[in-house]
């Protein structure tokens, strides 16, 4: 339609340059001859349909849709003025419908920060699926579809619902470690016969004991 459309207007632009040097006695011959024509072509057909190319309706309609509709009625057509009108409309919703036709088709990509964080969850903790995954998500604010965590998982090579095993406390420690601290109490006697209770804590992902404090009398807990 789009060549036939491009053939059309050049050689409707042609013609319109070989009207110019045209007396206005000669174009208003030449009118009247086509209205005639048009009159004998309307008689034979007799009521009977014409059938024009889409790239035929685009070319009238854009030429006819700037006239006026007293103008439009008096013209001699092929067709009714309403449907040159209905033409154009459609022309005009097909080109607005193109306008707006995402580039890419299907969802867009999900934001590729989101996508780090479904996988890096999958892997450091393999015994969730995508609906556990979903609430994890749901918990901290991140809207996404089921569906979607499925698809980053199987695009991932990772199973989006893999079979339920219970979890040792040695992986818990190692999917865990870095957020992982032991505290205890150490009791200990100074050189001075000062008995001592020291608050220590452990960091399970590097092995620091870090001293938080010590007192004699430690308060009650609570």
């Amino acid at each position: 339609m789009v060549l036939r459309l491009t053939y059309l207007g050049v050689t409707n632009a042609f013609a319109l340059l070989r009207l110019l040097p045209r007396s206005d006695r000669d174009k208003d011959v030449e009118i009247l001859t086509l209205r005639h024509q048009i009159a004998v072509l309307q008689r034979q057909l007799d009521g009977q349909r014409i059938q024009l190319q889409p790239a035929d309706r685009a070319l009238l309609a854009a030429l006819l849709h700037t006239l006026p509709r007293p103008t439009l009625h008096g013209l001699r057509l092929l067709v009714r003025p309403e449907t040159v009108l209905r033409w154009h409309r459609a022309l005009i919703a097909r080109h607005h419908a193109a306008a707006s036709r995402p580039k890419r088709r299907g969802r867009p990509r999900t934001v590729r920060s989101i996508r780090a964080l479904v996988l890096r969850l999958a892997r450091e903790n393999s015994g969730w699926g995508y609906r556990r995954i979903h609430g994890e998500l749901l918990t901290l604010g991140i809207k996404v579809a089921p569906s979607t965590i499925w698809e980053i998982l199987r695009e991932a090579g990772i199973d989006p619902a893999p079979d339920r095993t219970a979890t040792t406390w040695a992986d818990f420690l190692r999917s865990q470690a870095n957020a992982l601290l032991a505290a205890d109490f150490i009791e200990t006697v100074t050189l001075t016969g000062t008995r001592l209770y020291i608050l220590a804590v452990i960091e399970h992902s590097t092995r620091r004991i870090r001293i938080l404090g010590a007192a004699a009398h430690p308060p009650p807990p609570g």
